[in-house]
């Protein structure tokens, strides 16, 4: 996000110093499992997905959860081990508790564009709603669905609870058309595999052809960054032609609005360069029968722009010069987990307080280090590490060097530069790679042998 969020985060700055904080970086480094494994999908769930649409809504100071609707999936090509554990506290979390036996059956951590809205002035001067979606596997009985959001040093900020009958009428049978589609890899079969789908955004039918190869382009990007390539036979990749009315996405700065598939906009939260979609539900009911984890949508412009939410989706601009780099990064973010690695020298927000360690495991305070990359520091490496004997662009030497989380005090990154930091930036950290290898396994193998 370096180009994309330095204009970004400038325009929020001044904001944030008057807002109360959202939720950027809560949670620990790593969550284990409940006390008792649940491992055995077929006990718990059928091999379909619960989809539960939720409404969060509030201003600076308040946040409510309430619940849309549920529907039905006729497929599940989310992870089927490790169901009670977290790879990644995030920003949030939602839990399935089994209703007769209390026990936790399956969790699963993610961040919001609500969360990030809350620490703008918009928020301190008026309430808003956002749409927000979560797939989870389908349960054979009823269930206690719990959602929580957390804030900055792991406070619970809301709270939402509700009973799910798996027998319910009012549970929508969805998933039944299936989209232009063509698939641009296959590892595996989609229970064994992690499935992206890349998703159209402002292509007409006329224009599908160059979505697919924008798609294709997308892939091979993500696929020449390591542990993506290495571990490639892990992954399915889909490519969904959804056809736009118009060509392009909206500028509301230029006053284009532009009628497309997902309605997605540049000037979310009033910056020039922050592409999104606030339309959840209509980009997961486009998806339709197609077998999905996770999120790539490629935008139709040459406007440079985007975005990544941890467990949401990508958003980047197909026809900018940068766009591969920018791709990859975004879903560093929003598949990794990952955290921005640059920092700015003027007027930073302290998003990240030397007490708490972010969850994002790029990135320490070192309140907890001897959880983040300690083991990958070389002996007699000084801690923090000065920059002084590396050539900026060095991707190679690990040590703990100061500037990351959009702070240059108080937060360290791994190394000299990253594909995390900037764009020119060829490859992922070894900081970044340890915690992609591990996140990938953590999805399709668990004994990490795989």
């Amino acid at each position: 996000m370096y180009h994309i969020f330095r204009n970004f985060h400038k325009a929020l700055r001044r904001a944030r110093r008057s807002a109360l904080l959202a939720c950027f970086a809560v949670g620990s480094f790593a969550l284990a499992g409940a006390a008792h494994a649940s491992d055995d999908f077929e006990r718990w769930f059928e091999p379909r997905t619960l989809r539960v649409d939720l409404v969060m809504a509030g201003d600076s100071a308040r946040q409510s959860i309430y619940l849309d609707e549920l529907s039905q999936l006729p497929y599940w090509a989310g992870r089927r081990e490790r169901l009670d554990s977290l790879y990644l506290a995030g920003n949030g979390r939602i839990t399935l508790r089994d209703e007769a036996s209390g026990r936790v059956i399956y969790r699963h951590s993610f961040s919001t564009l609500f969360q990030e809205w809350q620490a703008t002035v918009e928020a301190t001067q008026r309430a808003r709603s956002f749409e927000n979606v979560f797939l989870l596997p389908f349960p054979k009985r009823p269930v206690q669905l719990e959602v929580e959001l957390s804030n900055l040093h792991r406070d619970v900020t809301a709270r939402f609870a509700c009973r799910v009958d798996p027998a319910d009428i009012l549970i929508r049978h969805a998933g039944t058309a299936t989209p232009p589609h063509r698939y641009l890899h296959r590892g595996g079969s989609p229970e064994k595999c992690i499935d992206v789908a890349i998703v159209a955004e402002g292509y007409t039918a006329a224009e599908a052809d160059s979505f697919y190869r924008h798609a294709a382009a997308a892939t091979e990007a993500l696929f020449a960054h390591e542990p993506f390539g290495r571990m490639r036979d892990r992954f399915n990749v889909v490519a969904v032609a959804l056809p736009s009315e118009e060509s392009g996405v909206s500028l509301p700065a230029s006053h284009q609005w532009r009628r497309t598939a997902l309605g997605s906009h540049f000037d979310t939260f009033y910056s020039d360069r922050y592409l999104t979609t606030l339309r959840l539900k209509r980009l997961h009911d486009a998806l339709g029968a197609v077998p999905y984890e996770h999120i790539i949508i490629l935008a139709n412009t040459e406007e440079y722009g985007g975005g990544g939410i941890f467990n949401s989706y990508t958003l980047a601009a197909a026809r900018d010069k940068w766009f591969l780099p920018v791709v990859v990064h975004e879903f560093g973010h929003s598949f990794g987990g990952l955290a921005d690695e640059y920092a700015y020298d003027d007027g930073y927000v302290a998003y990240y307080t030397p007490d708490v360690e972010p969850w994002e495991r790029n990135i320490t305070t070192l309140a907890r280090f001897d959880l983040k990359w300690k083991h990958l520091v070389p002996a007699g490496t000084p801690v923090p590490t000065p920059t002084d004997k590396y050539a900026e662009g060095d991707t190679k030497h690990v040590g703990v060097f100061e500037g990351a989380g959009y702070q240059s005090k108080g937060v360290y990154r791994g190394t000299v530069d990253c594909r995390m930091r900037v764009n020119t930036v060829e490859e992922f950290c070894p900081v970044c790679r340890e915690s992609l290898e591990g996140l990938i396994r953590f999805y399709t193998d668990p004994s990490g042998e795989r």
